[in-house]
């Protein structure tokens, strides 16, 4: 056997190990499962939006222009203070409910009436991260309209070596920290949803061995001169 067959059937081996190691079992949910925790985003009207922490609000109270301003900002603890209101829990709520309840306040005790408005003049920027196989990995904005398709698009694609069965999205669910797995070319083939993407979310793509030790091996192959026409 010459050392360049020798060295072929080295790296053929080396390929068929590398599929052996894609064996390992990843427990994370998948199929209905993953979507029951990482649903398709539904269309939400602006007006329907809640209020985040950082958000900045313009506040309009008819006639009463100390209390009328356009600085208002949903503070850390996710309160709002507005004179004569007070303290009011914020995040969480839509413009309509906050105006509801400045309303209920103000005409409680003070103002007659009270005519007001609530409007979010500027959106706390949130983000979420884009991580493995993908071309240009990094932390990228969140919107309402954020799915895992348009976050992996952002990151430029995955790479030629992605595992596209084994692509995850890992969050917080109420403190305790939750993923899933999804087959992204069931999503690009419209055979299953596109799940939704929220602020503080990581997208992970995995790493394909065999797609890996394939490359590498018709990068490699050339150099020893390993294939020749047939005669």
């Amino acid at each position: 056997m010459t050392n360049k067959v020798a060295l072929a059937c080295a790296m053929l081996a080396a390929l068929g190990c590398a599929g052996c190691a894609t064996g390992s079992r990843n427990t994370l949910p998948t199929g209905q499962a993953a979507m029951d925790k990482f649903p398709a985003p539904s269309a939400v009207p602006v007006e329907d939006e809640v209020l985040r922490v950082g958000d900045r609000l313009a506040i309009r109270v008819m006639g009463e222009p100390e209390l009328t301003s356009d600085l208002y900002r949903v503070d850390g603890n996710g309160n709002v203070q507005v004179p004569l209101a007070g303290e009011i829990a914020a995040a969480g709520l839509k413009p309509g409910e906050l105006r509801d309840e400045l309303t209920r306040r103000l005409g409680a005790r003070f103002i007659r009436d009270p005519q007001v408005a609530v409007i979010i003049t500027d959106r706390h920027r949130t983000t979420f991260a884009v991580e493995g196989e993908v071309r240009e990995p990094g932390v990228f904005e969140a919107n309402t309209s954020s799915t895992l398709l348009s976050a992996i698009a952002q990151a430029k694609s995955p790479t030629p070596v992605a595992k596209l069965d084994e692509v995850m999205i890992f969050r917080l669910i109420n403190g305790q920290r939750a993923g899933a797995r999804f087959n992204l070319s069931d999503i690009r083939n419209g055979a299953a949803p596109d799940p939704q993407v929220l602020a503080g979310d990581t997208v992970v793509i995995g790493h394909s061995a065999v797609k890996g030790a394939w490359r590498e091996f018709l990068q490699a192959a050339p150099l020893f001169n390993l294939f020749y026409v047939i005669r």
